[in-house]
């Protein structure tokens, strides 16, 4: 995990991230690109374009920098290679490009969680990057003074499309030595006979070297509360999903379990796109 992303508003949430980002960085010896992305408004814009704007864009781009460089003086950061980066663009846009010019192994982000009509209409920048990053994306709730990954939830229906993040899964967990849990949540809705689910979860971990990990089948209600529920039974300290990155039309009527799961536990969470 050579180089970590931490996109940043200057809120505390983001602050918290940073902070998680630099605990996994001294333990890698990674690199963190701490980015903030200069959205402005519309009108804005097409006065830059005009030329008429441009000492308020300076401005703009001067005080972020300066903000940039007191959060990188402080003191958790010490010892880690930090790199500053101020961007003009929508923020997916703008954390899609610096992840892949820069060759990015993580996104870390803070999140407050959305609700209500909020969560249906605007959703979070948060939201989005994990909708449609091709890189794994640790979601942070709250200021964790101690992060670890001693166990981490896998939950999947473990069918053939989940082995590719899986492996990005091993690889993440492999740095903390984690135990990892595989579930299967099963509902009225999407009831499966035990000994179906039991072989299809033998047949995936065949494929695989695993030494510390145990199966469960959970029943609940619906999936996204079976993962929260589980997760909470076992004290689990991070919940890990596989995510479609749906958007448009199917997005809206298909919903995504880990964009619900990333708006409502508290619990971090880290995703994988199929």
């Amino acid at each position: 995990m050579k180089r970590i992303l931490v996109p940043t508003d200057f809120s505390e949430h983001a602050e918290d991230a940073l902070k998680v980002a630099a605990k996994i960085a001294k333990k890698n010896d990674s690199e963190i690109i701490i980015l903030h992305m200069l959205e402005l408004p519309h009108q804005m814009n097409d006065a830059i374009m005009g030329g008429a704007s441009i000492p308020e864009t300076m401005l703009f781009m001067k005080k972020a920098n300066e903000m940039l460089d007191e959060i990188s003086s402080k003191p958790y950061l010490d010892g880690i290679q930090v790199t500053e980066i101020v961007k003009m663009d929508k923020p997916i846009h703008g954390i899609t490009q610096v992840s892949n010019d820069y060759e990015i192994d993580l996104i870390v982000m803070g999140s407050h969680g959305s609700s209500g009509i909020e969560e249906l209409l605007i959703g979070s920048n948060t939201e989005k990057v994990v909708r449609n990053s091709d890189i794994p994306v640790l979601v942070i709730k709250k200021d964790i003074t101690d992060f670890k990954v001693g166990n981490i939830v896998f939950a999947s229906d473990f069918s053939e499309e989940t082995k590719k993040p899986f492996e990005k899964l091993l690889n993440f967990t492999k740095f903390f030595e984690s135990k990892i849990h595989l579930v299967t949540i099963c509902t009225p809705n999407s009831f499966k006979p035990t000994h179906v689910i039991q072989k299809a979860m033998s047949d995936f971990i065949s494929e695989f070297n695993l030494t510390n990990y145990t199966t469960q089948i959970y029943n609940d209600t619906n999936i996204e509360k079976g993962i929260i529920n589980f997760a909470n039974s076992i004290n689990a300290d991070i919940i890990g999903m596989c995510t479609h990155g749906r958007t448009g039309f199917a997005h809206f009527f298909n919903g995504s379990i880990s964009e619900g799961l990333v708006n409502h536990t508290v619990k971090p969470v880290v995703t994988f796109k199929i």
